[in-house]
């Protein structure tokens, strides 16, 4: 799982065998430690049952208007720009690669994040409103 700072350009990123809720939970406890009490978090996010069970629900009660989540559409994982990323990383990192460990591979990903972060990139809309079509 990774977060993308749009302000900073800076990726957040945890690494876990499964994809649960206590994972996604896990990963929001990371965030909520980044970021000073008082700000809110925003978050889009796929509709991942993770994303939307009773835990994770609890969760968010026990920490009222830290996150604000927002959904993209099924099938609409190319508006998500950290599913971009993870794109990126599979072509450029990953393609290929041998690992003799799962230790390895999680080291390389560690050290991919930490590339990216060393040099971050802050993402900008070149779109305008007024030029868009909606069908």
């Amino acid at each position: 799982m990774a977060g993308l700072d749009l302000h900073s350009g800076r990726l957040i990123e945890t690494i876990s065998n499964t994809h649960k809720s206590a994972d996604f939970i896990a990963f929001l406890k990371k965030l909520d430690g980044v970021y000073p009490a008082r700000q809110k978090i925003r978050l889009l996010l796929d509709n991942h049952s993770a994303h939307i069970s009773r835990e994770t629900r609890d969760y968010l009660d026990s920490v009222p208007q830290r996150f604000v989540f927002v959904f993209t559409p099924t099938h609409g994982s190319w508006l998500n720009l950290v599913e971009n990323l993870f794109s990126k990383m599979t072509r450029s990192m990953l393609r290929g690669i041998r690992v003799e460990s799962k230790q390895e591979l999680i080291d390389r990903i560690h050290r991919y994040f930490e590339e990216v972060n060393a040099d971050p990139v802050v993402f900008r809309w070149k779109y305008k409103m007024e030029e868009t079509y909606v069908v």
